[in-house]
């Protein structure tokens, strides 16, 4: 594991109301992966035996199209996991994963894994609730992939990316996600030309603003202007 791998895995989504003592025991049944940036992590034919934890890096989930199309399903950061669900069902997932950047990744088997949630209610109770919160984030991105008005996707993308990483600030919130014009094209199903004509124009109307760090802060009159329920 890495320098301070308690510390780490406290700030594991599936781990936070876990006890040092607890946290100790789980380090042990972890085994620590390295990737570099661009590296697959898994093929979509893949048949997985473990679920994955993100200790640093970026990850991404894509899905290709029959005419050679990349649609972004997920990005996964620090602090997140996936690869669950093949361990519950048993299935494949019909998508690639892969590095987005340098990233070490702890693996957990499928037997470790039934032996963790059926021992540790807290870790259940975790799990419970982020998978339906997925559920939830899946039920929003079909619904904006219904949108035909390109600024009705964006704009919903950004509020459900709020939810998960934003920060209030007196003038509005702040995505604490860095995205690239490619990144949001492939998330709302639409060629990146558009993505950046929008984005384009509502910096130069002041609703949004990229920050130095690539962070992107919405106004508090780009969050209640303009966005349909999409429900």
């Amino acid at each position: 594991m890495l320098k301070n791998e308690i510390e780490h895995l406290k700030k594991i989504q599936l781990f936070t109301s876990l006890t040092d003592d607890e946290l100790h025991q789980i380090k042990d049944k972890l085994t620590l992966k390295k990737y570099k940036k661009h590296e697959v992590i898994l093929f979509e034919e893949d048949t997985t035996e473990y679920m994955y934890i993100i200790l640093n890096g970026k990850i991404k989930v894509t899905q290709s199209t029959e005419d050679g199309k990349e649609i972004l399903l997920a990005m996964h950061h620090s602090g997140e996991f996936f690869g669950e669900m093949s361990l519950i069902d048993g299935k494949t997932s019909p998508a690639t994963v892969v590095a987005m950047e340098d990233s070490s990744v702890a693996i957990i088997s499928r037997k470790e894994f039934f032996a963790l949630i059926r021992t540790q209610i807290k870790v259940l109770d975790n799990l419970l609730l982020i998978l339906c919160s997925r559920l939830r984030d899946a039920w929003e991105k079909i619904q904006l992939l219904n949108l035909k008005n390109a600024s009705q996707r964006i704009k919903i993308l950004f509020l459900m990316l709020s939810d998960r990483y934003g920060e209030k600030t007196d003038e509005g919130i702040t995505l604490n996600i860095k995205l690239t014009h490619q990144e949001i094209a492939e998330m709302t199903g639409m060629t990146r030309e558009t993505v950046t004509r929008m984005l384009d124009k509502w910096q130069k109307d002041g609703e949004i603003k990229v920050l130095k760090n690539k962070f992107i802060h919405l106004s508090s009159h780009f969050l209640t202007e303009g966005i349909k329920p999409i429900c």
